[in-house]
């Protein structure tokens, strides 16, 4: 029989940039009996649900909810705004930027894809002037969408949105603004109506602390109005059946209930903190984490600290280290997961997320057994990180902490 709670003593310590882990409060509300989802009941959870879900987003518009991963939503995004042969311009900043131009092909798009070259492109952020001299360039207006990922789960890095957008206004383009915050969003500052956003392409399983599972497409007017418009093939991603069924708190299939609950108590936890201490705890979290990557003596993938993620960092392991092997290493001995690297990153870089429910002693923990880790496999440290990372939360208290001290 396949044992997947195969940990000793203790709760495994989940340190990937995702799926992150459930807090217990949202566990236990997942856990209440699934009820009809065509009765009473529901209708008012969905109701609830669907008229607070936009502060997430920071949004006033609709916010669709599917019952899948991230990748439906990036489907749903193209093919309730685009038709067969569109061009599309995308901007490689990571492996999930390019799964998504993957994506575009498959859908029978014309996906142009700029970066910078080779794999140092994938240590920065989205280049917005690259964009605006691309859309100048397109004076027939061929260009029907600009596609960029928010924050690179496989790098750490978190691009400027809101430059993007006054990139395409300079440029005088048309072009529909599609954003994946799939591992930003309720971590990483995201404004979907401010920086005029299109259509923000979500999900569950990073900031929100849920399970996967749950997708989401957060659309503007001009991204409806597109969708009247759109002739590539959808069914179950088709926008104007759900808003419809939403007007009522329905859904026109069998959404997944019991997730619905977690998501409905997850809003609540991030709205009852605020956004804003929510965003803020994730920098802190961030700044100590790279505090101790930086004591190391070990490279940051993202070169950019304008760009820093405050969701994950990416550790460069030295020329000669098999990254994966140092993880491997880190979770039989401490039980604790790492990412891996991805794509161009892979064997070079394993990344710590930081994120969702967690805390600084949680980190601590994690960056000790980080260091252990590496000691074990043979790196040479400059020095202790873990040292590091206890001096930067101690003189840096979080800002309930702090009030705690005034009063």
């Amino acid at each position: 029989m396949l044992n997947l709670d195969f940990h000793p003593t203790g709760r495994h310590f989940l340190q990937i940039p995702g799926p992150s882990p459930v807090p217990d409060r949202i566990l236990r509300a997942m856990s209440l009996p699934t009820i009809d989802h065509r009765g009473p009941e529901f209708g008012a959870l969905g109701r609830e649900l669907l008229g607070k879900v936009g502060k997430i987003f920071k949004t006033d518009k609709p916010v669709i909810i599917y019952p899948a991963s991230g990748t439906g939503a990036w489907e749903a995004a193209l093919a309730n705004t685009l038709s067969p042969g569109d061009q599309v311009l995308m901007f490689e900043t990571g492996h999930f930027a390019s799964l998504w131009h993957r994506l575009a092909l498959r859908l029978g798009l014309e996906p142009e894809f700029l970066g910078l070259p080779g794999a140092e492109g994938w240590r920065h952020g989205v280049q917005a002037d690259m964009i605006e001299a691309r859309l100048k360039q397109d004076t027939e207006q061929r260009i029907k969408a600009v596609c960029v990922v928010h924050n690179e789960t496989s790098t750490g890095v978190t691009s400027d949105i809101a430059a993007v957008r006054r990139a395409i206004d300079a440029a005088g383009h048309p072009a529909l603004l599609l954003v994946d915050t799939i591992s930003g969003l309720a971590s990483a500052d995201y404004r979907h109506d401010e920086w005029g956003v299109d259509v923000t392409i979500s999900g569950s399983q990073k900031g929100l602390m849920l399970p996967p599972g749950i997708s989401f497409n957060a659309i503007s007017d001009k991204a409806l109005a597109a969708s009247r418009e759109s002739r590539l093939p959808k069914s179950f991603w088709a926008w104007d059946e759900i808003l419809e069924a939403n007007q009522g708190g329905y859904w026109p299939y069998t959404p997944n209930t019991n997730l619905l609950y977690g998501l409905n108590e997850a809003i609540d936890m991030l709205l009852d903190e605020g956004m804003d201490n929510v965003l803020a705890r994730h920098q802190r979290w961030a700044a100590g984490v790279r505090a101790a990557v930086n004591a190391w003596g070990l490279e940051i993938q993202c070169q950019d600290p304008e760009v820093y993620s405050p969701v994950l960092t990416g550790v460069v392991m030295p020329e000669g280290v098999d990254a994966d092997a140092v993880r491997k290493l880190i979770y039989e001995r401490f039980d604790l997961s790492l990412g891996t690297g991805l794509g161009k990153a892979k064997g070079r870089m394993f990344r710590i997320g930081h994120l969702g429910d967690c805390n600084d002693l949680t980190l601590m923990a994690t960056l000790a057994g980080c260091e252990m880790g590496l000691k074990l496999s043979g790196v040479s440290l400059a020095g202790s990180g873990v040292e590091a990372a206890m001096a930067y939360f101690s003189e840096n208290p979080a800002p309930h902490v702090a009030r705690l001290a005034r009063d």
